[in-house]
């Protein structure tokens, strides 16, 4: 048996900004996972991420090997891919990473702070005692020695396994499991090309059901030929295989031919608004595990990290006051909310507004601007989604007797400025919660249920 003020399950973006931030202030930080050291950080990923995010929490930008490309915007292909919209903007800016690297660079701010690493851990459950998270079980995967640690706050930050809080009982007050139709199973492979991409400092979007249903797709740009590539598909009902589609759909582009294999993987992506609660007695819950991931292309890394960060601060205050409970660490959940969840929570509703428009709702709307570059700038910032709804617009899809699909636009608007504004009003304290997390599902299922009219 050990003891630290602190362990934290999982040694990823949101795990390491975590421990780091709670070692600087030279407290005991235990940071537990599964892989070798050597091997953290290397992962099935998109390997974007937003230069904001490094501004907003003062991390030193990629350099050098850690550093595959620097991005300048976004670029949005349509369905039919006849529309193609280029968004650009400093909160668009970033960077394209070498992600075994960079997570190298996280764990080794961590340790050198001072926390201690368990590297090819198996956490196995939580510990409680009264109500209270108080401590972990776990083994070695290279002895089989099984090991309990205690600490005063655990965090779980064991990525979309969530490995903590799949087995907390409800009393903790934290959501033990998400909706699977929520969750994406992404397919990516590394590509080397035979010719140099035409535009390598924009990551490219495809927006297209058919391409991936409920999901996403991209193509990134990396090093001097090679690409990253993938799709995501929504684990809803009888879901397509993420792998077939990619190779009926991304490969079966001109662009293809002659490519060479890298590198390929799968891995699973929460996309949707962040959980409810991420907060119970004894515990806080960090990056996928607490669903925080932009859920328009399954980017996680910076909102992790944000997570981290916030949560470090919220358990240095709550240990100092000497209170571990539920109410002492709730600030994190308003942190949260505030710096990344209320947008995040917009951004799952405009997620399933382009569902809802289907295919070929999003060419119409592409081509007949309905939506604007500014729009989707202004919407993956957190704004309200303005639509370009003219009289001559109203005049045209009249014309096609399709004036309802311009109210239900309409709606979607109104209903996204909504459920951020509800998510921008989170509680002040934990008395508060369940009216706001009621009004906040009322507010999921309508959009579900306009999502579902077609």
């Amino acid at each position: 048996m050990k003891k630290f003020d602190v362990i934290v399950v999982g040694a990823g973006t949101g795990g390491c900004l975590a421990a780091k931030t709670i070692a600087d202030a030279g407290l005991n930080v235990c940071l537990i996972d599964r892989k070798k050291k050597e091997e953290i950080g290397q992962k099935v990923c998109g390997d974007a991420i937003g230069k904001h995010h490094f501004d907003d929490l003062g991390i030193d930008y990629p350099v050098g090997e850690e550093l595959e490309r620097t991005m300048m915007g976004v670029r949005i292909h349509s369905p039919d891919r006849k529309n193609v919209f280029e968004v650009k903007g400093e909160r668009l800016y970033g960077f394209i990473i070498n992600r075994r690297l960079f997570g190298q660079r996280l764990l080794k701010d961590a340790i050198d702070a001072g926390a201690t690493l368990f590297e090819s851990s198996l956490v196995l459950e939580p510990v409680i005692q009264n109500d209270f998270v108080t401590g972990i079980s776990a083994k070695g995967l290279k002895t089989e020695e099984k090991l309990k640690l205690f600490g005063q706050i655990v965090v779980d930050a064991s990525g979309y396994s969530a490995v903590l809080r799949k087995k907390l009982p409800p009393e903790i007050g934290v959501q033990a499991t998400i909706d699977i139709s929520d969750v994406c199973v992404v397919y990516r492979e590394i590509r080397e090309l035979k010719e140099q991409v035409s535009q390598p400092d924009f990551c490219e979007i495809y927006l297209s059901q058919e391409w991936a249903p409920g999901g996403y797709s991209w193509f990134f740009a990396e090093g001097e030929n090679n690409v990253n590539v993938g799709l995501g598909v929504a684990m809803s009902g009888d879901f397509p295989k993420p792998r077939n589609q990619f190779y009926k759909n991304f490969l079966s582009l001109p662009l293809f031919v002659g490519s060479s294999l890298i590198d390929a993987g799968t891995w699973y992506d929460p996309t949707r608004r962040p959980l409810d609660c991420m907060t119970g007695n004894g515990i806080v819950i960090v990056g996928d595990a607490a669903c925080q991931v932009n859920p328009i292309h399954g980017g996680g890394m910076g909102p992790s990290m944000r997570g981290g960060a916030s949560a470090g601060e919220t358990i240095l205050e709550a240990i100092e006051k000497g209170d571990a409970s539920r109410d002492a660490l709730w600030s994190y959940n308003i942190r949260y909310m505030h710096s990344y969840g209320a947008k995040q929570a917009g951004l799952d509703v405009f997620r399933l507004l382009l569902q809802g428009l289907g295919d070929e709702g999003l060419d119409y709307v592409m081509e007949h601007r309905l939506i604007t570059e500014e729009d989707l700038l202004t919407a993956s910032m957190g704004g309200d989604a303005r639509l370009n709804i003219t009289e001559k617009a109203v005049r045209f899809f009249r014309g096609l007797r399709k004036l309802s699909f311009l109210k239900k636009l309409r709606d979607a608007a109104a209903l996204l400025k909504r459920v951020r504004q509800h998510y921008e009003d989170y509680p002040a304290s934990a008395k508060g919660f369940e009216p706001w997390r009621r009004r906040a599902q009322s507010l999921i299922e309508e959009a579900e249920r306009w999502q579902k009219q077609r």
